[in-house]
């Protein structure tokens, strides 16, 4: 190889980034052959070895840290320039936007057709899944976005409020007859979503706290069907107010009488601080944006 190419300095960084060959075929759209062949040449080129296994994972030797302390600011700096020149709507790429199930059913059809519509060339790969899962692939550079229930306290990621979101116990009008109080229901059947969720915790630690037993927690792990089970009067829940007023048949849904009401949620859009990508810098400031204006 005469010279190096810009392709594979980016594989050295998406390299120093994931950790394995496979996960940055995956970031390049490419395969893993591809890549340890673009590592081959480089290291052909550069005269000493770049990487050393450790585990699964790919670490940086000391000639490889110093290649990328080099090489990643000027790559950062050309990336920026060339989008600056082009403008954004010409960006192209792929990008991983993590969601969480009540995120995705408020707001995610909307962002992405406002992402589809703004930046036509990227390429969006949307994953709707648990926080605590979403939480441990963004910081491991298996996401790039993520909307999810804080809170979000790792040094390594950067944080935007997206507001809180109300909870109140419901159960189905027809529970109504003879008024039964919210802590005899809750005493026959309490439904929330699926464990680890941050409203199984919450669930679970009202009910000891009104030393209740926890073996008749019910769990379901969408938040959509969960309150058609919670309206079809299988028990009571915690629901999120914002979802139940948006369906047609809101009026079979009423609020239960519950000494303890459910704290707010509070949503984050989060993304690496390391990762520096210009594109995944502006897709998550459009996010941020739309859902919660420019502040």
């Amino acid at each position: 190889m005469s010279r190096i190419a810009l392709y594979h300095l980016e594989t050295l960084l998406w390299i120093s980034r994931l950790g394995t060959f496979g996960a940055a075929a995956e970031r390049l759209n490419t395969t893993q052959p591809a890549v340890s062949a673009r590592v081959r040449e480089l290291e052909e080129h550069v005269g000493a070895k770049l990487f050393r296994r450790e585990g699964r994972r790919m670490l940086l030797t000391l000639r490889g840290r110093e290649l990328v302390q080099r090489c990643e600011p000027l790559w950062n700096e050309l990336r920026t320039t060339l989008l600056a020149a082009e403008g954004f709507a010409s960006a192209s790429g792929i990008v991983r936007i993590g969601c969480g199930e009540i995120a995705a059913a408020l707001w995610l059809p909307d962002i992405i057709a406002m992402l589809k519509r703004e930046l036509p060339r990227v390429t969006l790969e949307v994953s709707v899944d648990l926080t605590i899962d979403l939480y441990q692939k963004v910081e491991a550079g298996l996401l790039d976005v993520c909307l999810l229930v804080g809170p979000a306290d790792s040094p390594r990621l950067i944080r935007r409020s997206l507001g809180k979101l109300e909870m109140a116990w419901y159960s189905a009008r027809t529970l109504e007859a003879g008024r039964p109080s919210g802590q005899d229901v809750l005493a026959s059947a309490a439904w929330c979503l699926s464990k680890p969720s941050h409203l199984y915790q919450v669930m679970v630690d009202y009910l000891r706290d009104a030393g209740l037993g926890t073996n008749n927690v019910n769990t379901c792990n969408n938040v959509r069907t969960l309150i058609d089970i919670v309206a079809s009067g299988a028990g009571v829940g915690i629901l999120p107010t914002a979802l139940v007023k948006t369906r047609p048949d809101a009026d079979r849904l009423v609020t239960v009488d519950v000494p303890v009401a459910p704290a707010p949620i509070e949503f984050l859009l989060v993304m690496r601080r390391a990762d520096d990508e210009p594109l995944i810098s502006e897709i998550y400031r459009r996010i941020g944006d739309a859902i919660v204006g420019d502040s």
